[in-house]
């Protein structure tokens, strides 16, 4: 049996609150995904939205998400002034939706309730009260989310602790400390919390960050410290503004820093690096390469004194291992790299070589004069792969370049509109012969890309999956003006999930795209399998 006092409840409010960020905007079908997903690591409660607010939560709540282990939650106000809460149009979308649990969010802070409500303070403790009543009564577990409550605290402790006591006389299960304007400090949480749970018992008492100076995941930790026992907060920290507190790095933190019991399961937990990508995926976003325990850098070892040490025991530099949370471990090749950082890189790609091959020296050798021209791969794996497996002589040929041809043109149309397009035309060697394909793109480098594609798809189907996820460039040496070197990365992905990137520099922006471009597709080949065509 779970020790009660010790369980801490995670709430996640990523559909609604997350959903709240600038540039995001969830589809039906985006938030059954994640719900699902946020089932399947076993989080306590959802909260899909707010049900009456706009048709897609509309469309969501009419048809619900069937949950294993997570309960549905509903969000909105607590009824307005001047009216009962059975008879408040804002709050019978609530009490008559599919969920097990409702939210209710109400104002705590006196300056909030005179000066945006102009109501009385009396008033707004009973619109508390019969909200939750009401609630409880449609057989809801109640929730309230008590609005700018640190905030409130400051200004008049005595107003906001009836607040909370009215949620709880109405019935309430949770009431919830919201920090909404994100200013409260880890000290100060401690502090205020601390003094109502000698009102609050710590079972009903739950926490809401927001990370406008960067403490929510702090601030949560601080206030679970206390004796709260429920914190909310979204994947990857998404939310409007400066965003919320970062589930993700409390399931992690909670589960592998402390005693406390959550609902995440040690196999949910090796789930966690997939479904906070799976959120960036969905948004198109890149994954926050350093972010905690699910990053690309989170386990990331660049330096050669570090990857010695790692090699010999992980947790000289590891504070976890990735395993645990689903990600895994990088050593980097660099100029920073040692022989270690070479040999621990060969030995995740497969490769088998004695420690002692001389080869080992000469690829470090050659890393390092490459990185002095700006080919680092420290960003850029997929192409270490391939140089390595070059050095060592096992990279097949796919094809050969025999020669390129990009054209951009800047025209107007009849209307007096700009018209801007490229045109690339590429020969390439495949399978002893030559063949040539022109494509176009809306810039040089997809143009080029196209015209590739058009000339290898039909002997390399497997390339049909891939696509171009990120183009960066940096210029090397900039007080050469446009005669600079020119470094170009490359994120590719494909539909098995794989992201990998890949580098080319030249002093002539185009062919870096194309080396870079060349070696995405290099890599694509080798991961499948492929073997070169034949005439």
């Amino acid at each position: 049996m779970p020790n009660v006092e010790n369980r801490i409840y995670l709430f996640d409010t990523t559909l609604r609150d997350g959903a709240q960020t600038q540039g995001v905007d969830f589809t039906a079908n985006d938030k059954h995904t994640i719900a699902k997903a946020l089932d399947s690591l076993g989080i306590d409660y959802v909260e899909g939205g707010w049900p009456g607010a706009n048709p897609t939560d509309d469309a969501f709540f009419s048809s619900p998400p069937a949950f294993e282990n997570s309960k549905f939650v509903a969000f909105g106000m607590t009824r307005r002034p001047g009216r009962s809460a059975a008879n408040d149009p804002g709050v019978a979308p609530l009490l008559n939706a599919k969920v097990d649990a409702n939210c209710f969010v109400g104002k705590t802070w006196d300056f909030h309730v005179e000066t945006a409500l102009n109501i009385s303070l009396a008033e707004n403790v009973g619109m508390v009260r019969d909200t939750m009543a009401a609630a409880v009564a449609a057989g809801k577990e109640a929730m309230f989310d008590a609005e700018h409550f640190f905030d409130g605290y400051q200004s008049n402790p005595k107003f906001a602790m009836d607040c909370l006591n009215a949620a709880l006389e109405g019935g309430a299960r949770w009431v919830v400390l919201c920090d909404t304007n994100g200013g409260t400090l880890p000290h100060k949480v401690a502090e205020i919390v601390g003094e109502v749970l000698k009102e609050v018992p710590g079972e009903k008492l739950g926490v809401h960050f927001h990370n406008d100076t960067d403490n929510a995941v702090a601030n949560s930790l601080a206030a679970i410290e206390q004796g709260a026992r429920q914190v909310q907060g979204t994947l990857n920290g998404l939310g409007e503004r400066c965003g919320n507190a970062n589930l993700v790095s409390l399931i992690g933190s909670l589960k592998l820093k402390t005693d406390y019991e959550i609902g995440v399961s040690d196999e949910a937990l090796a789930k966690l690096t997939s479904v906070s990508r799976l959120l960036d995926e969905i948004l198109n976003r890149h994954p926050q390469r350093n972010a905690p325990y699910v990053g690309d850098s989170a386990f990331a070892h660049k330096g050669g004194l570090h990857a010695s040490a790692v090699n010999k025991d992980p947790t000289t530099y590891e504070h976890v291992s990735p395993d645990l949370v689903g990600n895994k471990r990088h050593v980097l090749v660099s100029d920073q790299a040692g022989k270690s950082n070479i040999l621990s890189e060969l030995k995740n790609l497969g490769i088998e070589i004695a420690p002692d091959d001389r080869k080992v020296s000469l690829l470090l050798e050659k890393v390092k004069e490459l990185d002095q021209q700006g080919i680092s791969f420290d960003s850029a794996e997929a192409s270490f792969e391939i140089f390595a497996r070059s050095v060592l002589g096992r990279t097949p040929e796919y094809y050969k370049l025999e020669r390129f041809r990009v054209i951009d043109e800047v025209r107007w149309n009849s209307k007096g509109e700009q018209v801007i397009e490229a045109i690339a035309m590429v020969a390439l060697e495949v399978a002893g012969e030559e063949h040539m394909e022109a494509a176009k793109g809306n810039g040089p480098v997809n143009a080029l890309d196209n015209a590739l594609r058009k000339t290898l798809d039909r002997f390399y189907p497997e390339l049909k999956d891939m696509e171009l996820l990120d183009f960066k460039v940096r210029i090397l040496d900039s007080s050469r003006g446009t005669r600079a070197v020119t470094r170009v990365v490359i994120e590719s992905k494909d539909q098995q999930g794989r992201n990998w990137s890949t580098v080319g520099v030249s002093t002539n922006i185009i062919d870096a795209s194309y080396k870079a471009l060349n070696e995405a597709i290099t890599w694509k080949l080798l991961k499948e399998g492929v073997k070169p065509a034949s005439s």
